[in-house]
């Protein structure tokens, strides 16, 4: 196969592997979405709750995923060696770590109020965040070993079962939401409150979904997983936690930037926190694009690695870059066309929507710079690479995006007035360093391995 037919015969693999797991993460992410607009309607107050709430639960979860994702490269390239038991291992593995990380991370929500205080969020805002909070963690516990089981079936290329898992999860939670949110089946009303509970429900139903479709699957390696544990699981754990911790540890620093901005955000009133959320939110919907080729590509490098095959895992890597790319361009032109639109989708408050326009043409802006760099931390976890990116991302977000932001949107430096704007200002520079960082890093591990195996096709 020529160099052009090899490309455009991975770009397809890509596409078709990327679908199910893109379809499956907005289903997830729609969620957020869900509960936005949901919220919204019942006021600012509620919605700003809501923002405030998922900006400190946000972090944690995605620290789960990243964790759980180490389930991903184990499993695809142990289906790319055709080892059946190492698939199994690894899943099982996952689904224990999962189970005790979503306990650890529940205890540690309950007890996360008292940085309200420390960032001044207003009282009003504090007292629902905090029940938003202590609702939605019960479902930390079925969201880790859903989390474990998505991964592992995106590693054996079953990647249409976690989106259907996750379609079940979406439903149940507009449901959910609208029973508990406005008070439905003789239930009192929670507001934006109901929103945590919802979710929590969500994430019960996704894992037992996912879980009845793996043993539906009967691919090897993935079934029987609940009937016997394995004695020698808990030996080989350590090479678990070192491939998933710098991952997840990753994707923590990643989401809690934003986080922390919401929180900073939240000392200039509701109204502005609300037009934040908005355009977070929006955006964190966008990025599901990058972030499920970013998977793909980490299953497809796997799978080539497994093989033996380094020279087409560079074709692979340099075709999902193109794609990323292809990708970053078309959302940055459909938020600048559509800003309105879409602000008008979440709320009527026109202070409120004008805010959210100004803020999504900052968004525009970051498209490219964090496609690329969520693709090559995905090529990077394909390699099993996870601890040297976990450092440049850091050193990107909390060396220069978070300082920057500060000091424009608080501080007011360079003559700017202090504002939301001045933090989204900071994110393009804290994604563009991380972009450039990465795509270094990632230059190097491919030509290593390349020169490291035979070479082969």
């Amino acid at each position: 196969m020529n160099r052009k037919n090899l490309f455009r015969h991975e770009a397809l693999l890509l596409l078709k592997l990327t679908g199910p797991i893109l379809l499956g993460q907005l289903s997830q992410t729609s969620m957020g979405f869900v509960d936005t607009v949901m919220a919204g309607r019942v006021g600012p107050v509620d919605l700003a709750a809501v923002a405030v709430g998922s900006s400190l639960f946000f972090p944690i979860f995605l620290f789960m995923v990243g964790l759980l994702s180490a389930v991903t490269p184990l499993t695809a390239q142990a289906h790319g060696r055709r080892d059946s038991k190492d698939v199994f291992h690894s899943l099982q593995k996952g689904i224990v770590v999962g189970f005790f990380c979503g306990i650890v991370t529940m205890v540690i929500m309950w007890n996360i109020s008292p940085i309200f205080q420390i960032l001044q969020v207003s009282p009003e805002v504090a007292s629902p965040a905090r029940k938003y909070i202590f609702a939605v963690s019960w479902g930390l516990p079925f969201a880790g070993i859903f989390l474990a089981l998505r991964s592992g079936g995106e590693g054996v290329s079953l990647t249409r079962l976690s989106m259907l898992a996750s379609f079940t999860g979406l439903s149940v939670n507009i449901v959910a939401n609208y029973v508990l949110i406005f008070g439905k089946l003789g239930l009192p009303a929670m507001g934006g409150v109901g929103c945590g509970w919802a979710t929590a429900i969500s994430m019960f139903a996704m894992m037992l979904t996912m879980a009845l479709l793996l043993q539906r699957s009967r691919v090897d390696g993935v079934v029987n997983l609940f009937s016997r544990l394995d004695g020698t699981l808990f030996r080989s754990m350590g090479q678990f936690l070192v491939l998933g911790m710098p991952v997840g540890l990753s994707l923590f620093v990643e989401c809690s930037i934003f986080a922390i901005i919401s929180l900073l955000i939240a000392r200039f009133g509701p109204e502005i926190v609300s037009a934040h959320q908005i355009a977070l939110n929006f955006t964190s919907l966008l990025f599901m694009i990058p972030l499920s080729l970013s998977m793909a590509l980490s299953i497809r490098v796997g799978y080539s690695i497994g093989e033996k095959q380094p020279v087409r895992m560079k074709i692979i890597v340099q075709t999902g870059l193109f794609l990323a790319f292809c990708f970053a361009c078309g959302t940055c032109l459909f938020i600048v066309i559509c800003a309105n639109p879409i602000a008008l989708l979440y709320t009527k408050d026109i202070i409120v929507r004008e805010r959210a326009v100004h803020l999504l043409l900052f968004a525009a802006l970051f498209q490219l710079s964090d496609a690329i760099q969520v693709n090559c931390c995905g090529a990077l976890r394909g390699c099993k690479d996870t601890a040297v990116p976990m450092f440049l991302m850091i050193f990107a977000y909390w060396g220069i995006g978070l300082p920057v932001g500060y000091g424009i949107g608080i501080i007011g430096l360079g003559s700017i007035q202090p504002g939301p704007e001045g933090f989204w200002i900071g994110l393009i520079c804290g994604l563009s360093i991380s972009a450039i960082l990465q795509g270094r890093r990632l230059y190097k591990m491919v030509g290593r391995l390349q020169d490291a195996r035979p070479l082969s096709v």
